[in-house]
């Protein structure tokens, strides 16, 4: 699993020039975003998914005892972050967790 470099951006702020290995693959508008996103529940939730690999949201609601709307949204908005995937397959989605470690750079 990599570990994915993140950083705080405002939207209308300029894309950084690369200049090391260090520079962030997902950006968050703020940092209350960003606390929200990679909350403690939110990170646990990553590596259950990572160590477990639930083959569909119901097997994961399973493993959490949360509700599969519930956790629909948050993986939805975890893969708009890039933090995560949804397979689709003829009947289920399998969540696939896409980092698990995290190197927050704030200027």
């Amino acid at each position: 699993m990599k570990r994915c470099v993140v950083g705080i951006r405002r939207p209308d702020a300029p894309e950084p020039a690369a200049k090391s290995s260090d520079v962030p693959t997902v950006w968050f508008p703020s940092m209350p975003t960003l606390a929200a996103v990679l909350s403690e529940d939110n990170r646990a939730l990553l590596r259950l998914i990572h160590n477990q690999r639930p083959p569909s949201l119901t097997a994961l609601a399973e493993l959490t005892g949360r509700q599969v709307p519930n956790l629909s949204r948050t993986l939805r908005m975890m893969e708009s972050y890039g933090l995560v995937t949804l397979k689709k397959s003829a009947r289920e989605i399998a969540p696939v967790a896409l980092a698990t470690r995290f190197k927050i750079l704030i200027d």
